[in-house]
């Protein structure tokens, strides 16, 4: 087991090494401004005997959590995704135990997890654009990890552990929570952040792991390149170190700052046929020195879905500031009703068109949804969370230009395998205007179980009257006619005559 416990704080902001202070296993500091990366590294072997057996079968898996509410984080910890429980996975060659296996145990280790197999639940990603995008792709709404933090005190801590309770309830506080394997490392990697402010400097090494601890800050050195970031600050190895080392490093990284906010509402009316509106504070690209081009990746719960063939249109979408609609999941009903769908929803990438102007400035884009018809309940209204997207400029960085695996990397975000491995992504800082979370809440009519007796009724009725309304019509035509008379007089002299002429 190897753990990495990482703060850091914005650009300009450092910490003497004498003010902190390591006894043993044991660090302790001032309070800073910081953002939180805690990261646990451990062997397959390591793992409780149900997540062996099902990771033993799997080829790639990746959980990615992000809380509804607002944070801020700051370089190199930029990558964003919609809030809620997103999950990439390429299944094992030959083996489909872990595929059915795999539903029940996220249910047991999450809380109520939606999804029955991935054959079902889960949507394809495109094998056709980049080698580094998964197999398949999973998405619900969660607003919470209260789940996890109960597994991970019974399943994880032992019951002596006191230090490993505690530690599994900060989890509550996260702003999000990555889970990684793959078969080629043979090991699952934790990594939780909490987002920037203030908090104590304290870590605790463990006898049987080892334990790095680091204060760095964002750092601009003279040789650092434009695909580049810096870091300096200290590093300590508890139980092996005396003091903290200073460090200063580059790398590249393909997630940067913006440095600009964007927020979300549903324009009124909403109806059953609902409008997102994306406000963004500025037009101007993050880089003057390449293509950029902004975007808006959204994971829409089954309950809502946008229509390809609408966002087909160039001029409506003209109409909409959009540019045109890069990526959609496939398939996606335009007709079935939420409650008989088996599939999570879907996956949309759209490209914004910013208005023109020598001059920074806000500016609006609108994405047309629709809602689907959900399951009746008592009160005759249902509401729907539609999660803020993760707004960021794509841009291309020079030709030639290398991003290698960095200490921060993230990676398997859904979008970022849909575009080439020289994409930089500038991101949007989510910030709801009035507060609030990142999610806008629609409020939909359905059928209320405490009327629809009456519905019933009234359709038989309705269906009764017509019927009998439609035979009275026909017979009244039958009879004015003059068909029935016709048939039932005798044929005369004169008409056989006629009718053998």
């Amino acid at each position: 087991m190897r753990e990495r416990i990482t703060f850091i704080q914005k650009l300009g902001d450092s910490l003497e090494p004498s003010s902190l202070k390591i006894n043993g296993g044991v660090i302790s500091g001032p309070e800073v401004k910081a953002v939180r990366e805690d990261r646990v590294t451990l062997a397959l072997e390591e793992l409780p005997t149900e997540l062996q057996s099902l990771l033993k079968g799997v080829h790639e898996l990746h959980i990615r959590w992000i809380s509804p509410e607002p944070y801020e984080s700051v370089s190199p910890l930029l990558a964003r995704l919609p809030p809620g429980f997103h999950l990439f996975f390429t299944p094992g060659k030959g083996d489909h135990t872990a595929s059915n296996k795999l539903c029940s145990t996220l249910s047991e280790i999450f809380g109520h997890v939606n999804c029955s197999t991935p054959a079902e639940s889960f949507t394809s990603l495109p094998s056709d654009r980049f080698s580094h995008s998964t197999a398949f792709q999973y998405y619900q709404p969660l607003e919470t990890l209260s789940g996890f933090v109960q597994y991970a005190k019974h399943q994880l801590c032992s019951g002596s552990d006191s230090s490993c309770t505690a530690r599994a309830d900060t989890l509550a506080k996260a702003s999000s929570l990555d889970i990684s394997y793959d078969t080629i490392s043979h090991a699952l990697k934790v990594t939780t952040l909490w987002p920037y402010q203030r908090q104590p400097i304290h870590a605790t090494s463990r006898p049987w792991s080892r334990t790095e601890v680091g204060v760095l800050s964002a750092d601009k050195p003279a040789t650092l390149d434009a695909h580049e970031l810096g870091i300096s600050g200290l590093l300590t190895v508890l139980g092996q170190d005396s003091k903290p080392s200073v460090t200063m490093f580059t790398f590249a990284s393909r997630h940067r700052d913006a440095e600009s906010a964007f927020s979300t509402k549903i324009l009124e009316p909403v109806g059953l046929h609902p409008t997102l509106q994306i406000q963004l504070e500025s037009n101007k690209p993050p880089a003057t020195d390449a293509y950029c081009s902004p975007h808006a990746y959204f994971t829409l719960p089954k309950g809502i879905f946008a229509d390809k063939y609408q966002l087909g249109d160039d001029l409506f979408l003209a109409s909409k500031n959009l540019t045109a609609l890069r990526y959609i999941s496939q398939p996606v009903d335009l007709e079935a009703p939420e409650y008989v769908m088996k599939g999570w929803g879907s996956a949309v990438l759209l490209q914004l068109t910013p208005p023109k102007s020598d001059k920074a400035q806000p500016w609006t884009a609108e994405i047309p949804l629709h809602l689907r018809y959900l399951e009746p309940n008592r009160g005759g209204y249902e509401t729907i969370e539609v999660p803020y997207p993760a707004v960021f400029w794509a841009c291309t960085a020079e030709e030639g230009t290398k991003f290698p695996n960095n200490p921060f990397e993230r990676v398997n975000l859904g979008y970022d395998g849909l575009f080439g491995p020289r994409t930089v992504f500038w991101h949007v800082e989510p910030r709801p205007l009035g507060g609030g979370q990142l999610q806008n809440a629609i409020r939909v009519p359905v059928l209320d179980l405490d009327k629809s007796a009456w519905v019933n009724i009234g359709t038989a009725v309705a269906v009764l009257v017509g019927f009998a309304w439609v035979a009275w019509r026909l017979a009244a035509v039958y009879l004015s006619s003059g068909y029935g008379n016709e048939a039932a007089a005798p044929v005369t002299e004169a008409g056989k005559e006629k009718k053998r002429q």
